[in-house]
C-alpha cells in the first residue's frame, strides 16, 4: 500500500509511549561557564550579535512559556540561572502528558515542580493512576483521553486526592468500567466541581445524579456522552445546571426528560445530538423552558424526518436557537449576537473580540465544545445522506472551530477534518468533494498554521488532517505549494511521538505524487524518516509503519532511492524486516526494499540490498508470513533482487527457492498481486540453470502451470516467463508435459491478451519440442518415469501447430510480400517495426540460451526455425534494453553464417527468411554502433 489514512484511534493500552526523563540535574559551575559561552556566542555578526545571557528574566520566562515542558527542562539545564527561571511557578500551572508513558516514578520526579499545578492532561488509565503521585493537591482540572480501562477505584482516588477539583473530563473513549459508585465518590469529594464530562458510562443512576445535586452546588455543566442509560428525572434536581449534554446517549425516556429539564431554572444550553429525541420533546423544551437559549440537535433521525415532512416544524422557537443538520449553523449562531456587528461566516472567530456579554461568552465556549464533539462522532460513523451537510457547511464549521481558543476544541475539530473525508480506511480512499471543500474554504493554510503552533496535541491532530487530505492529488499539491512539505519534515523530527507519527503519515501520502518526491528529499525528509526508525525502533508500530511507507514511496524514485541508502535507510529497513513483528511495518519495510532494488540499471542499490547483512534471510522468512500483504511485498522484493546475478544465487543459498515454491503452491486463491510476485520471483531465480533445476526438483512446475491458467494477464505472463526458463532444462520440460502444461501454454500463446505472455509461452513450447527431450521420450520412458498418461506425439503436434500460428499471426502479409520482393533496408525496417514486441526488449538471455536459438535455426522443423529467427529478431532489435548484449553473444557464437543459411534456405517459410535477414541487419547495426 502506497498511502495510508487515519481516523481517530483509541488507545486503551499504554503501549508505545515514551518514558519522561526525570528533571535535569543541577548544572555545575563549569557547565554554567560553558553555557554562558554558548549563550553569548554570536547569532549573526558584528553589531547584530546576541548575548542570550543578558536577556531580562521576564523575557526568558516568556520564552519558556512558549515551549513544551520537555524543552523547558532541556533549556533549564543550560545554567543555574535558567534552571531557576525554568522552575518558575507560572510555567508549571498546566502540563500535558499524553505523548508519554506516565507512571508513578515519573510523577514522583515531577512532583517538586507541581506545587502550583492547576491543570493536567494524560492518556490511558495507567497514567490516571499515576496522577496522584504528582502531589498536586491544588489541581483544578483533570482531563484524560483513551481511558477505556479506568476503574471506579482509580476515579475515586483521583477525586479524593484533589478536593479542589473544578473540572473533570474523561473521554471521548467510553469509560465502560466506570459505574454510578465512582460518580457518587466524585460528588462527595469534590464539592467545588463546576464541570463534569464523562463518556460511555453504562449506567448513571438517580443516586449518583442526586449526589451531584446535593454535594456540588456550583456544578454548572454536565456532559454524559454516549452513555447507556441515565436517570433523566434526577438530572432535573441539579438546580445549578446551566449546560447539559447527553449527546449519543441511549435509552432516554424523552417524555420524562422534557418534563424534568424544563424546570431547571438556570439551564441555558442543551445538547441532544445523535439521540432518538422526539420532535414533541424538542418542542416542549423550547416552548416551556424559560431559561433555555440554545439547543443542539445534530444528526437526530426523528427530527430530520420531521423537517423533511414539514420544513417549518421548528420555525417557531420563540427566540431560542435550535441547531439541526438542515439549519444554517452560522446564521443561527450569529443570531445570539443581536445588535452586534458579527458576520455570519466569521461568527466563531469574531465573537471573542466583539462580545462583552459574559453569558454569551459562556454559551459560545460550551457550544464550540459540543459542536466539536458531535461533529467528530458523526464523522467517525459517517452516516448516509450527509454529503450535502459536509459540503455546504460542515467543513466550514470545522475549520472555524480549529481557530477556537480552546485546545480541546481545536484538537477535536482537526481530528474531525481528518476523519470526515475518509471513505475507506483499508484502501486509503478519501471523498474528493469533501477534501476539496476543505481546500476551497482556505483550510490548507489554516491547518498548516495550526501544525506550527507550540501545542503538541494540536500539532498532532493538524498533521493527521493534512495527511488524510493529502490523499487527494489536488490537496496534496496545495499542501506542497503552501510549504507543507517543510512543515511536515520539521514535525517528523519532533520528540513527541504522536506528532512525529502523524507527520510521517503526511509525508507518506505526499510521497505518492512523483512531483513531490524530490521536494521531500530536498527538504531533508529522507533523513528525518530514517532517523524516526532508529529513534522509535522498539514497540512504536504506528510511527515505524508510516516512516517505512514513506521511504518505500520515495525509494521508487531513482534519485531518492540513492539518498535513502546514503541516509542509512537500507540498514534501518533491513532492521525492521528482521526484528519487527508488526505486520504493517513488515509489509512497508519489504515494499521499501523492493523499491530500492528496482533500479538495478541506474544505481547500485540492488546489489547493496543483497549484501546487507540479514536482508535476504529476512525477506525469505517474510514469504511465510500469515499476512498476505507481507508475503506479497517480500516476494516482490526477491523478484527485483533476483535480477542481480549474485543476489540470485544468494537467495537460493538461504532457502529462497523452497520458500517461493511453497508460496506459489499456497497462493492459488490469493490476490492477483501475490500470485504475480510469487511467479515473478521464481521467474527471476530460474534465469540460473542451477536454480531452474532446483525449482523443478522442489515441485515448482505444477504451481507455475496453475498460475499460468489465471485469467489475469500480469499473473499468467510472469508464470509463462518462469515456465520458459524452466523448459530450457530437459527434465523440467518433460515435467511440464507430464503436468499438462502443454495445453496451458498453447492456450496462452493463442488467446492471451498479453503479447509477452504469448511470446514466452511460444518460446517455452519451442524449447520443449526442439528434439532435446526426444531421447527421453522413447517408448516406455515416460510411462516408467511417471504414472501419468502422456501422448507425447500428440502434444508435439499441438505445440508446433500453435507456434506456427503465433509466428504467422505476428506477420502482416502485405508487408511481408513487399519485403520479400525487395532488398531495400526500408522494407525490412517496416517488417521489424510491425512485429516488434516492445516489452521483449527487456528480456536478457544467457549465452547458452542464445546458442540454443542458433541451434534451433538448423532444426528440421521449419516452424521451429521460423520461431528461432523471430525470437532472435526480438532480442536484437535496436532500442532494446539488452540488444547489444545479445548481438555480442550471437557474434561469439558465429551466428551470422547460420543466419545467412536460414535466410537463403529454399524449404524455409518466407517469414523465417525475412526474420533471419532482419537479424543480420540488426547485427550489422550493433557492430557499427560499437565501433563508433
Amino acid at each position: 500500500m502506497s498511502r495510508r489514512v487515519r481516523r481517530r484511534v483509541a488507545q486503551s493500552k499504554d503501549k508505545g509511549k515514551v518514558v519522561i526523563p526525570p528533571p535535569f540535574p543541577l548544572a555545575s559551575s563549569e557547565e554554567c561557564e560553558i553555557a554562558g559561552t554558548v549563550a553569548g556566542s554570536d547569532v549573526g555578526s558584528g553589531e547584530d550579535a546576541v548575548d542570550w545571557t543578558t536577556l531580562p528574566d521576564d523575557t526568558v520566562v516568556q520564552l519558556f512559556s512558549c515551549l513544551n515542558y520537555r524543552d523547558r527542562a532541556s533549556l533549564a539545564s543550560t545554567c543555574r540561572t535558567w534552571r531557576f527561571l525554568g522552575s518558575s511557578p507560572c510555567l508549571w500551572t498546566s502540563i500535558d502528558l499524553r505523548a508519554h508513558r506516565f507512571d508513578a516514578d515519573t510523577a514522583a520526579a515531577l512532583a517538586a515542580r507541581c506545587g502550583v499545578l492547576r491543570r493536567v492532561r494524560f492518556r490511558g488509565s495507567y497514567s490516571a493512576a499515576a496522577v496522584i503521585n504528582l502531589r498536586a493537591h491544588g489541581l483544578r482540572e483533570i482531563a484524560g483521553d483513551c481511558c477505556r480501562d479506568i476503574t471506579d477505584a482509580t476515579l475515586a482516588v483521583l477525586a479524593a486526592r484533589h478536593e479542589a477539583l473544578e473540572h473533570l473530563q474523561i473521554g471521548p473513549d467510553p469509560c465502560e468500567r466506570i459505574t454510578s459508585d465512582a460518580i457518587r465518590h466524585v460528588a462527595m469529594c469534590c464539592s467545588r466541581l463546576r464541570q463534569l464530562r464523562l463518556s460511555g458510562v453504562r449506567e448513571i443512576d438517580g443516586d449518583a445524579v442526586g449526589a451531584l445535586a446535593k454535594s456540588c452546588p456550583c456544578l454548572e455543566e454536565i456532559a454524559f456522552l454516549d452513555c447507556g442509560s441515565i436517570d433523566e428525572g434526577a438530572l432535573g434536581r441539579v438546580q445549578s445546571l446551566r449546560f447539559l449534554s447527553v449527546a449519543g446517549s441511549r435509552n432516554l425516556k424523552w417524555a420524562t426528560a422534557s418534563l424534568a429539564w424544563v424546570k431547571l431554572p438556570n439551564l441555558v444550553g442543551l445538547d441532544v445530538s445523535r439521540t432518538d429525541v422526539s420532535p414533541g420533546a424538542v418542542l416542549k423544551l423550547i416552548s416551556v423552558s424559560k431559561s433555555l437559549k440554545v439547543m443542539c440537535a445534530l444528526n437526530c433521525a426523528l427530527l430530520e424526518e420531521e423537517e423533511r415532512q414539514d420544513p417549518l416544524a421548528f420555525s417557531n422557537t420563540k427566540g431560542k436557537m435550535l441547531l439541526t443538520i438542515s439549519a444554517d449553523i452560522f446564521k443561527r449562531v450569529a443570531s445570539l449576537f443581536a445588535g452586534s456587528v458579527v458576520k455570519e461566516q466569521t461568527v466563531f472567530d469574531g465573537w471573542r473580540t466583539k462580545n462583552k456579554d459574559k453569558n454569551i461568552s459562556d454559551i459560545m465556549i460550551w457550544l464550540e465544545w459540543v459542536l466539536s464533539q458531535s461533529l467528530l462522532r458523526i464523522s467517525e460513523t459517517n452516516p448516509l445522506g450527509l454529503d450535502g451537510f459536509w459540503l455546504k457547511q460542515g467543513a466550514a464549521v470545522l475549520l472555524s472551530l480549529v481557530k477556537s481558543s480552546q485546545e480541546d476544541v481545536q484538537e477535536r475539530a482537526a481530528t474531525a477534518l481528518a476523519t470526515f473525508v475518509v471513505i475507506d480506511d483499508e484502501h486509503a480512499t478519501v471523498d474528493a468533494e469533501r477534501a476539496e471543500a476543505v481546500m476551497r474554504n482556505s483550510g490548507i493554510p489554516l491547518l498548516l498554521q495550526l501544525a506550527r503552533c507550540y501545542l503538541e496535541g494540536v500539532q498532532s491532530e493538524a498533521a493527521k488532517a493534512i495527511a488524510n487530505l493529502s490523499v487527494n492529488a489536488k490537496v496534496a499539491k496545495a499542501v506542497a505549494d503552501e510549504g507543507g512539505i517543510t512543515i511536515l519534515t520539521d514535525l517528523a523530527k519532533s520528540m513527541n511521538r504522536m506528532v512525529a507519527e502523524e507527520a510521517a503519515g503526511g509525508l507518506w501520502n505526499l510521497s505518492v505524487g512523483e512531483e513531490h518526491k524530490v521536494a521531500i528529499a530536498e527538504a531533508g525528509g529522507v533523513k528525518a524518516l530514517v532517523d524516526l526508525i532508529f529513534k522509535w525502533h522498539a514497540g512504536i508500530d504506528g510511527v515505524l509503519e508510516r516512516a517505512a511507507g514513506a521511504l518505500a514511496n520515495l525509494a521508487a524514485d531513482d534519485k531518492c532511492s540513492v539518498e535513502v541508502t546514503m541516509a542509512g535507510g537500507l540498514h534501518a529497513l533491513v532492521m525492521l524486516a528482521r526484528s519487527c513483528k508488526v505486520e504493517g511495518v513488515q509489509e512497508q519495510a519489504a515494499r521499501a526494499l523492493a523499491n530500492l532494488a528496482a533500479h538495478g540499471d541506474n544505481n547500485s542499490n540492488n546489489a547493496a540490498v543483497g549484501q546487507e547483512a540479514g536482508a535476504l534471510e529476512a525477506l525469505v522468512q517474510l514469504t511465510s508470513s500469515q499476512n498476505e500483504g507481507v508475503r506479497q511485498e517480500a516476494a516482490g522484493a526477491l523478484w527485483n533482487l533476483s535480477f542481480d546475478d549474485r543476489n540470485r544465487e544468494a537467495i537460493a543459498a538461504v532457502g529462497g527457492i523452497r520458500a517461493l515454491v511453497a508460496l506459489a503452491q499456497a497462493c492459488s486463491n490469493a490476490s492477483q498481486g501475490l500470485q504475480e510476485r510469487a511467479a515473478g520471483a521464481l521467474w527471476g531465480l530460474s534465469v540460473s540453470e542451477a536454480n531452474s533445476i532446483a525449482i523443478g526438483q522442489e515441485g515448482g512446475v505444477a504451481p507455475l502451470i496453475a498460475l499460468a491458467r489465471s485469467e489475469v494477464e500480469d499473473v499468467h505472463e510472469t508464470a509463462a516467463g518462469a515456465l520458459w526458463n524452466l523448459a530450457f532444462n530437459s527434465g523440467n520440460a518433460l515435467c511440464i508435459i507430464e503436468e499438462g502444461g502443454v495445453a496451458t501454454l498453447v492456450r496462452l500463446c493463442s488467446s492471451s491478451g498479453s503479447k509477452m505472455a504469448r511470446f514466452m509461452a511460444t518460446l517455452a513450447l519451442a524449447y520443449m519440442f526442439d528434439r532435446r527431450i526426444d531421447e527421453m521420450a522413447v517408448v516406455g520412458s515416460l510411462s516408467e518415469s511417471s504414472s501419468k498418461s502422456v501422448n507425447f506425439d500428440g502434444a508435439r503436434r499441438m505445440a508446433l501447430k500453435h507456434i506456427e500460428a503465433f509466428v504467422l499471426k505476428s506477420s502482416d502479409p502485405q508487408v511481408f510480400s513487399a519485403a520479400a520482393a525487395s532488398s531495400a533496408p526500408a522494407a525490412l525496417l517496416q517488417v521489424a517495426e510491425a512485429v516488434r514486441i516492445q516489452e521483449a526488449g527487456n528480456l536478457r538471455c544467457s549465452g547458452s540460451e542464445v546458442a540454443r536459438f542458433v541451434a534451433m535455426l538448423r532444426n528440421p522443423s521449419s516452424i521451429l526455425r521460423a520461431c528461432a529467427s523471430f525470437a532472435l529478431l526480438q532480442f536484437t532489435l535496436p532500442g532494446g534494453r539488452h540488444a547489444m548484449h545479445h548481438a555480442g553473444l550471437l557474434q561469439k557464437a558465429g551466428a551470422a553464417r547460420v543466419l545467412r543459411s536460414a535466410a537463403a534456405a529454399a524449404t524455409a517459410l518466407i517469414e523465417a527468411k525475412i526474420f533471419a535477414r532482419i537479424v543480420l541487419r540488426n547485427l550489422e547495426h550493433h557492430q557499427l554502433e560499437a565501433s563508433i
